[in-house]
């Protein structure tokens, strides 16, 4: 069984659960529902049924009914949404951008600088206070003592973007199932430094917590720490020292886009956190770096923005496409870089290499 989240930070946590169990050579032979209710904590058995409904329960690789008789040797999975923890989070008025609404699932726009899930230190001000307020009167998530829409998946902070949550159990549970398979596509537009030496490629790297940091990621390419990260990108837009790319993430960890492209060489345009918030590429004219700093004015965070979401409907089954245009802050810095280097021949630059102190910035 997997380790429970319950004991991880927020921010790391995974937004569903996923169990494993192999069943004893002596097991005695009993209904699928009450062998899990049995072995799983704060899991009811209502809560159980909805997965096995939805497909979320597995046994030897095939979805299973809740009725079907546990045998001795068998291997069951089963994944959950992960219930809110028990603290009293208040509705807020946070005005919320909503990309499209039914019964049973809700797809925003979210803004950069709203924090997504209640943590240490963020109990106001987030998504959930906003949709408690907006959303009040939707069931309650299995261990909530408030009713809230479920979440499965995160932007960061200042990441903004698409973002979908299930409304009902049945769909969140759905969803999660989506997420856990990487049967959801999810599309970002991000700008990194410097000028990307192929057209696409595949970072295949783990991403754990920094031992030297413990707010920020860490890539561990040996594979001996950490979890596995996937993240396909290609190349959009090129100007020179930056450059627009999409990213498309197989998996879905925390700070995963901005970690891989730091450790590729890479960081995100204004990325404090993983030290793209200094001039890492350019030349030695003092109006290019005023420029670059303008630039960081325009787009206070990290470049980055969630494009794209493609899911099936958890109830229709039907395939949906989500897409949220680049907020202004990144058309702004994206139009002024499409003018520079329309405006500044390659020839009017010198180029100036990366100093020591970036270069080690971005390891």
């Amino acid at each position: 069984m997997n380790e429970d989240q319950r004991d991880l930070p927020p921010e790391e946590q995974e937004l569903y659960e996923h169990h494993r169990i192999v069943c004893d050579p002596g097991q005695s032979l009993v209904r699928l529902d009450k062998f899990l209710f049995d072995r799983l904590a704060h899991t009811s058995r209502n809560r159980i049924q909805v997965a096995a409904k939805a497909g979320n329960v597995l046994v030897n690789g095939k979805s299973a009914k809740p009725s079907q008789k546990v045998k001795p040797a068998d291997e069951i999975s089963i994944v959950l949404p992960y219930p809110m923890r028990e603290v009293e989070l208040a509705p807020e008025d946070i005005p919320l951008s909503v990309l499209y609404e039914d019964d049973h699932i809700l797809v925003i726009d979210k803004q950069a600088g709203l924090v997504v899930h209640p943590g240490h230190g963020n109990w106001t001000g987030t998504l959930v206070n906003a949709l408690l307020f907006h959303f009040g009167k939707l069931p309650s998530t299995p261990g909530a003592e408030i009713p809230r829409p479920g979440l499965v998946h995160r932007l960061d902070k200042d990441t903004s973007g698409v973002m979908v949550i299930g409304k009902t159990e049945e769909a969140l549970t759905h969803l999660a199932r989506q997420f856990f398979d990487r049967t959801s596509d999810r599309r970002y537009n991000a700008f990194v430094w410097g000028d990307l030496p192929e057209d696409e490629g595949t970072i295949e790297a783990n991403i754990g917590r920094s031992v030297k940091d413990r707010t920020v990621q860490f890539v561990y390419p040996e594979g001996d720490q950490g979890k596995t990260a996937i993240t396909r990108w290609k190349v959009l837009e090129r100007f020179r020292y930056v450059t627009l790319v999409e990213c498309k993430l197989e998996t879905g960890r925390t700070h995963q886009i901005r970690v891989h492209m730091q450790w590729t060489g890479h960081p995100l345009f204004n990325d404090a956190a993983y030290g793209g918030d200094r001039v890492l590429k350019g030349t030695t004219f003092t109006r290019y770096r005023q420029f670059v700093e303008n630039c960081f004015k325009l787009l206070p965070r990290q470049a980055l923005h969630a494009r794209t979401l493609d899911i099936v409907h958890p109830i229709t089954g039907k395939r949906m496409h989500f897409e949220s245009a680049l907020p202004s802050d990144m058309a702004a810095v994206l139009e002024k870089w499409r003018n520079y280097t329309v405006t500044k021949p390659m020839e009017d630059d010198t180029e100036e290499p990366l100093d020591k102190q970036a270069i080690n910035n971005m390891k």
